[in-house]
């Protein structure tokens, strides 16, 4: 992005990361030392839910955020400065329930690490901090890849969004995701064993499934018994792990709850939820990931494919995955029923969602996807509930760091904290839309040069 466009002071703070041809694998390096940035008479948009505040100054050094007000700020020497006039900052934007591309599902051979399309993982990961999404949290995936990925993106060898992950689920054999790496229980204590492996992958959160059908009239399925739930649970959390559920029903989402789940990777979708289930949600605080864009994409698909003609899609994904998305994918999800079941379902699950959130139940943002524009699709559907923009990015950012156990160090614009911001070209609280406009990614402090990612819209 031009220096002036920018408007920043010289010499450019980009602590850009620029195109190197010879790390097509490894994204991009950093190529100037690093600086204090400060962000000045900027309208400041916090994540907590509280109102806008005009002409506010941040100051960020290192990779924290050290000031936060409206008064002046005695900026250490050298600072890089950026003029926020007429421009909004919102904390980065998370998705905390992903299914990362480009790894070979195996279920019983296994899988060769060669197989994989690391490519597509990484674009997508560039991806997600193009459309300004700084936190991810993969709820699932083949282990040796999505692990392995993690690894490169903390080390700084792959410029990408944040990536937190589970690797494989934790579920009781043939039930719900049983397949694709996942660690198979069935009694106890010798379930021990295998989550003590699972255990010391090391994985941010662990996902369990309490789901004898899975979404939609599908045949019934075994079902993994609370007990054995409870007792894993516990297993985690003592080894200081925290715990996520795919739940699609009431009755099964309070099981969970009872067994002492720490959060719930969906909503109800399965019916309208209960006045006393919405209470409950608001009395426990657990937080519950919102993903309606997973439901509603394939009737939009299938109806309405030229939603991916927007420009945050083609500059995301490859032109040739564009069009086998509108033509031939878009054919398939017309002819099958689970599409309109989805239709007829997303609905309701947004309305239970609603109720949860004015029963002041915590909300988090994930869209069950693995691109950076379904983030927005994501905060349109919840504003399209009913639900205020401000609160939606709320829900977007601190609500999510809440999900993840991270609340004290990221997730909103206040001293101490992770400068993980998005900076913005149109006012988001006045249209959720607007938080498309994107006009600058911080990623740690790190000035993220948006024209140097490894993405089709720089090609």
């Amino acid at each position: 992005m031009p220096k002036s466009e920018m408007r920043l002071s010289a010499p450019l703070r980009t602590r850009a990361f620029t195109a190197c041809a010879s790390a097509l694998l490894a994204g991009f390096s950093a190529v100037s030392a690093s600086a204090d940035l400060l962000i000045e008479n900027v309208t400041l948009i916090d994540g907590t839910g509280r109102a806008p505040v005009a002409g506010a100054t941040v100051l960020v050094e290192d990779d924290r955020i050290t000031r936060v007000g409206r008064d002046a700020v005695d900026a250490p020497r050298g600072v890089d400065r950026i003029d926020g006039e007429g421009k909004y900052l919102i904390p980065g934007l998370m998705d905390v329930h992903i299914h990362l591309r480009g790894a070979v599902r195996v279920a019983k051979d296994g899988f060769v690490e060669d197989d994989h399309d690391v490519r597509l993982g990484e674009q997508a990961l560039q991806g997600f901090l193009y459309s300004g999404v700084t936190t991810v949290y993969d709820v699932g995936n083949v282990p040796d890849y999505i692990f392995s990925l993690r690894e490169r993106e903390r080390s700084g060898e792959l410029i990408s969004t944040r990536l937190l992950a589970t690797g494989g689920i934790v579920t009781y054999p043939g039930s719900h995701g049983s397949d694709h790496g996942a660690t198979l229980i069935d009694d106890w204590p010798e379930a021990t064993v295998a989550l003590q492996a699972h255990a010391d992958r090391q994985p941010d959160m662990v996902k369990f499934t309490l789901e004898e059908r899975g979404w939609g009239a599908r045949p019934l399925i075994p079902l993994l018994p609370v007990d054995l739930l409870q007792h894993s649970i516990e297993f985690f959390n003592e080894r200081g792990i925290r715990t996520t559920a795919h739940t699609s029903s009431e009755w099964r989402a309070r099981q969970a709850i009872y067994a002492g789940i720490d959060t719930l990777a969906h909503p109800v979708i399965q019916g309208p939820i209960t006045d006393a289930f919405a209470k409950l949600m608001g009395a426990k605080k657990i937080p519950m990931t919102t993903t309606l864009t997973i439901g509603e994409n394939y009737s939009r698909l299938a109806e309405h494919p030229e939603y991916l003609d927007q420009p945050l899609y083609q500059a995301v994904l490859d032109a040739e995955e564009i069009r086998t998305l509108q033509e031939e994918t878009a054919a398939k999800y017309r002819a099958e029923t689970w599409t309109w079941w989805m239709k007829l379902m997303s609905p309701v699950a947004a309305e239970n969602l609603r109720k949860i959130h004015e029963a002041g139940g915590v909300l988090a943002l994930g869209t069950d996807q693995s691109s950076g524009p379904a983030v927005h699709r994501e905060m349109e559907l919840l504003a399209a509930a009913g639900i205020p923009p401000l609160e939606v990015i709320r829900i977007a950012t601190l609500n999510s760091a809440t999900f993840l156990g991270r609340a004290d160090d990221m997730g909103s614009i206040e001293e101490g904290k992770i400068a993980d911001l998005v900076l913005l070209d149109a006012d988001p609280s006045a249209d959720i839309d607007n938080a498309k406009q994107i006009r600058q990614v911080i990623k740690a402090g790190e000035v993220i040069d948006r024209s140097a990612l490894n993405l089709p819209v720089n090609r």
